[in-house]
């Protein structure tokens, strides 16, 4: 006996060790299907069905998805049922997608062909039917929850110096029932898309509250999302936001575009973030000098796009391996002196290369402007998908801290080329008269890259020799200088017809006349006033509690 039991006791411990877990038999499966070699689904299968009958406390909604596509495939529609039944009729499975979706959405039609002659896919498709509609009423209610405020009457302010006091101080807000909200977001008459808000955990209305944007990249294959899923934007790649965002108590914000409608290759969606920001004030308490832009690849390239051409509502930008060019008209550069962009680049980037970065960088010293590149060695162009990002979230969020958006700032240089953004903090509706002259001072920069990094077809990084320009110019532009001091603005104009100076307390003495000067000419001096109408019409319009605008001048060049 003494010699027995040792013996038993060895061939167990053998036998455990080779028996495979639930994730290595469910990884070995999903290997073999990506190589989507057809004739190699039933081993496929037949490690997914190890894994269900070793250990069936394991089961998750990806392996019955699994399940149920390599047996539709091998034509067993029975096994294919069984397993796509259970994982219609979940509520959500792992990674939060709602059962009903792998019924109902657009993959469906292709992923279950085969099944669709089947009573039983109507069957599992009616009661699809009933669990979208509950799915929808109940996203449609927590929008309205999120959206619902006190009421004020902005009217009920008798002067115009009351009513600037209450614009300032504003707070509307309520407590909220959840920290996630999906929220709609209509682009036009017949096409629609979601974001998602990601509050900080015990979140007070009565307190202000930074916000960060997160732009996600590949909107050449993104898609306009009805609904907006916390377990995809929060983890992944996205982990270390939300890490970030919760210990320093910053709300999230995560937008979805496609080809048509983006932050970098389109205007036609170029409207959306300035619309969310807008939108979102009504409903949350927002600290307006601290609403941030970041995004990875296309969508750190639509944040450095923001900053050259729409920056007014936000503090600060970042990007994670940024190509640093707006490709829907000229990239001037010198509109960073409005604002600050830090970028996190790698060596091993095919998107934008390590020289032209640095390139980047050093004219960005020269006309000290604050810009910052901060460079990892040895990883790709998919560098937040590493653990060894997390330093660079650290550096991020040291820096939102810390910085804050200047609403009234003492100098503005701003050049545009189209008039769709012709804004600038305390300068509004400037339009172009691009048939006058452009002035001396006004003038383009740009430099020359001379190399870049592509894949070969072994799927090597090679270097490529180029000659290409880092920013191109495909329409004239107009261009803008202004300062203030001491009631008196001195204003800079070169192929500019029109623009109005926006007038704030913070800035002047309202006690004092106001001497606008334009081109070294005295264009304006006299007294300003609250204009009551005004001021409630401009913050309907911008939600912006800090820059609250008592009056403007109209100045004509």
């Amino acid at each position: 006996m003494t010699r027995i039991l040792p013996l038993l006791f060895m061939l167990f411990a053998i036998a455990t060790q080779a028996q495979k877990s639930y994730t290595e038999l469910t990884e070995q499966a999903i290997k073999v299907i990506n190589k989507e070699d057809t004739t190699r689904y039933q081993e496929a299968y037949n490690f997914i069905e190890k894994a269900f009958h070793d250990y069936p406390d394991s089961i998750t909604g990806n392996e019955l998805y699994y399940a149920s596509i390599l047996n539709t495939q091998l034509k067993n529609y029975n096994k294919a049922f069984e397993y796509l039944s259970p994982l219609a009729k979940m509520e959500k499975d792992e990674d939060g997608y709602p059962g009903w979706s792998f019924v109902l959405d657009e993959y469906a039609k292709e992923d279950y062909k085969n099944l669709m002659h089947d009573n039983r896919w109507e069957t599992l498709k009616t009661e699809a039917q009933k669990d979208s509609l509950k799915f929808f009423k109940n996203l449609k209610e927590r929008e309205q929850e999120f959206f619902r405020v006190s009421n004020v009457d902005l009217y009920s302010a008798t002067k115009s110096k009351n009513l600037y006091k209450t614009l300032r101080t504003l707070n509307p807000y309520i407590s909220k029932e959840h920290r996630d909200y999906s929220i709609s977001l209509k682009i036009n008459d017949s096409t629609a898309t979601s974001y998602l808000v990601h509050l900080p955990k015990n979140y007070n209305p009565q307190n202000k509250y930074p916000v960060l944007f997160f732009l996600h990249g590949a909107v050449h294959y993104g898609e306009l999302k009805k609904y907006q899923i916390p377990e995809i934007n929060l983890g992944g790649w996205n982990r270390y936001y939300t890490k970030y965002g919760d210990l320093n108590k910053v709300i999230l914000i995560f937008p979805s575009a496609n080809k048509q409608y983006n932050w970098m290759t389109s205007d036609d969606g170029f409207f959306m973030i300035p619309k969310i920001v807008k939108t979102i004030k009504t409903a949350i308490n927002i600290d307006d000098n601290k609403v941030f832009v970041s995004g990875h690849s296309m969508g750190a390239t639509g944040s450095f796009s923001y900053l050259m051409k729409q920056p007014s509502l936000f503090a600060g930008f970042y990007g994670f391996n940024t190509y640093p060019k707006v490709f829907t008209g000229g990239t001037f550069i010198e509109n960073i002196s409005n604002r600050s962009f830090i970028n996190f680049s790698t060596d091993q980037d095919y998107y934008y290369p390590p020289n032209a970065n640095d390139q980047l960088d050093s004219l960005m010293n020269a006309m000290q402007l604050d810009y910052k590149d901060h460079r990892y060695l040895g990883y790709p162009h998919w560098f937040p998908q590493f653990d060894e990002s997390e330093p660079a979230y650290q550096i991020l969020f040291n820096d939102l801290k810390k910085r804050t958006r200047n609403p009234f700032p003492k100098h503005i240089s701003w050049e545009f080329d189209d008039n769709t953004y012709g804004n600038i903090d305390w300068l509004s509706q400037i339009t172009l008269d691009t048939l006058h002259i452009q002035k001396n001072w006004h003038k383009n920069v740009n430099f020359t890259i001379d190399k870049w990094l592509n894949y070969d077809e072994k799927d090597s990084l090679i270097t490529k020799n180029v000659s290409k320009k880092a920013f191109d110019f495909p329409r004239k532009s107009g261009k803008i200088t202004a300062v203030y001091n001491d009631n008196t603005f001195q204003i800079k104009t070169s192929r500019i017809t029109s623009f109005k100076v926006n007038i704030s307390p913070e800035m002047i003495d309202l006690e004092k006349e106001v001497k606008v000067y334009v081109n070294g000419k005295l264009y304006f001096n006299d007294i300003i006033t609250y204009d009551k109408e005004f001021m409630i019409q401009d913050f309907e319009k911008n939600k912006d509690r800090t820059k609250v605008w008592v009056n403007q001048i109209l100045v004509k060049t």
